[in-house]
């Protein structure tokens, strides 16, 4: 059996064992914290000349010098030990600090909160980095560009073109591992991190977050210039853009610039003709990710969003606020030529080229141009015989499909269109617009009967 230490040997090791736990905590922290900290404890080092007598060894490894008492944890990241486990999952870690703030996912304990918005954080080194979102401090300057950040790490891997992290199933390099962590779960469908409201499941917790808020209604971030609020970070960046003017990305065929580099890509498709995005279930392919969710619903059938005045439902939330104005008389977009008011701002665009006599939209079968381009796509059915809109009574099809909507009235009875002076209904607009100048041509032959003109 092994021989009892001597009491003074015992104070010595559990001494020096308390000391590795409160170093390996701080080997744990974020750069930014750790230099924060460093600058405390440079300050309160004993004037130059006086020894501290700590012992200073090189690493029989790589030959890096410590103090004696941090060379133990320097050796495992050569040896690889992990000798903190977690009593939840199992996952082992280098420093019990590490480990404690692994715990906390498993607790749901927040122990740091904002002092501003309340926000609670795992670990004090968020909480740190969260608050400058209030504050706005950029503390970390490139040494290569100049610019200030709240983290300087990611934007560096930006001048170094360094990604020392590679996905095991696809070979993908990543600049920080916690990315690399989220990767890995495209790959394997996970999805832990969970909506207290409705349930649903997301890859990583800042998806979670922007999706609460789609609940909550919260608008955390403040453009400091119009006090508008935003839910998240990237969308009030976008709108400062607005302010400021910039459009620093630039389409490599017509110049045209941008303020937001996907914004870019996208138009530049345009010249290109790509389509990326393809539907699984009909093959149609889309120049943008987000036109393929919309069109995704089409085939579910599902509508999520509702009209609280009539009832009608949406695939789209924009088709809903443009079907809003319908009822309200909202029309926010004006001309600046005419002083024409429209519900839809593309409308503005298409009635501007009623005043510049632009005519972008040219067909390549017959040369004739038009102004909108769902005026050519219509058009182009002329030549190619197309007629995609068919009736689900008869069976009769239509190249476009107003064409089909007046033809269901000829089996539903439906008249919407009426005179407005003797009341008689209608099914078609060009029928009450005839009909009307019966009422026109019978005025004007009596005044010219009461004047003697007849």
């Amino acid at each position: 059996d092994e021989e009892p230490r001597p009491r003074h040997i015992k104070e010595e090791q559990e001494d020096r064992q308390s000391f590795h736990v409160k170093e390996e905590a701080k080997d744990s922290l974020p750069i930014h914290v750790k230099e924060e900290e460093e600058a405390v404890r440079v300050s309160k080092l004993p004037p130059t000349g006086v020894s501290t007598c700590k012992k200073r060894v090189s690493c029989s490894v790589c030959g890096k010098g410590f103090a004696q008492q941090h060379l133990y944890r320097h050796m495992r990241t050569h040896t690889g030990e992990k000798p903190f486990s977690c009593s939840f999952c199992g996952k082992t870690f280098s420093t019990k600090d590490q480990m404690e703030s692994h715990t906390r996912i498993h607790t749901g304990e927040n122990p740091f909160t904002c002092s501003v918005c309340s926000k609670t954080f795992i670990q004090k080194a968020n909480m740190i980095r969260h608050m400058r979102t209030h504050t706005g401090e950029k503390p970390f300057s490139c040494s290569t560009c100049g610019r200030a950040f709240r983290q300087l790490g990611r934007h560096m891997s930006a001048h170094t073109g360094e990604s020392p992290f590679t996905c095991s199933v696809c070979g993908k390099t990543i600049t920080q591992k916690q990315n690399l962590v989220t990767h890995m779960r495209t790959h394997t469908g996970e999805k832990p991190f969970c909506c207290p409201i409705c349930g649903k499941t997301f890859s990583n917790k800042s998806n979670m977050s922007k999706h609460t808020r789609t609940h909550t209604g919260e608008k955390p971030f403040r453009c400091s210039l119009c006090a508008k609020t935003f839910s998240q970070t990237s969308h009030m960046a976008t709108h400062m853009k607005m302010h400021t003017g910039e459009r620093p990305f630039s389409c490599s065929v017509c110049e045209k610039r941008f303020a937001l580099k996907r914004s870019m890509v996208a138009h530049e498709r345009t010249h290109t003709g790509e389509k990326p995005f393809r539907c699984l279930i009909c093959g149609k392919a889309f120049s943008q990710k987000r036109q393929l969710a919309p069109h995704m619903k089409t085939h579910t059938g599902e509508k999520p969003h509702s009209c609280l005045l009539c009832g009608q439902t949406f695939i789209q939330k924009r088709s809903l606020v443009l079907h809003t104005r319908t009822h309200t008389g909202e029309k926010p977009y004006g001309c600046s030529m005419c002083a024409k008011t429209f519900s839809h701002k593309s409308c503005v665009a298409s009635h501007m080229r009623i005043h510049t006599g632009e005519k972008p939209f040219r067909c390549s079968a017959c040369d004739q141009s038009f102004i909108q381009k769902h005026s050519l796509t219509s058009h182009m059915r002329t030549h190619t015989g197309e007629k995609p809109f068919s009736c689900s009574t008869c069976g009769k099809a239509f190249s476009q499909r107003p064409h089909l909507v007046s033809h269901m009235r000829t089996h539903t009875g439906e008249k919407p269109f009426y005179c407005s002076l003797c009341g008689k209904r209608f099914s078609h607009k060009s029928n009450m617009v005839k009909h009307m100048r019966t009422h026109t041509r019978e005025k004007s032959s009596l005044e010219m009967a009461l004047t003697g003109q007849v």
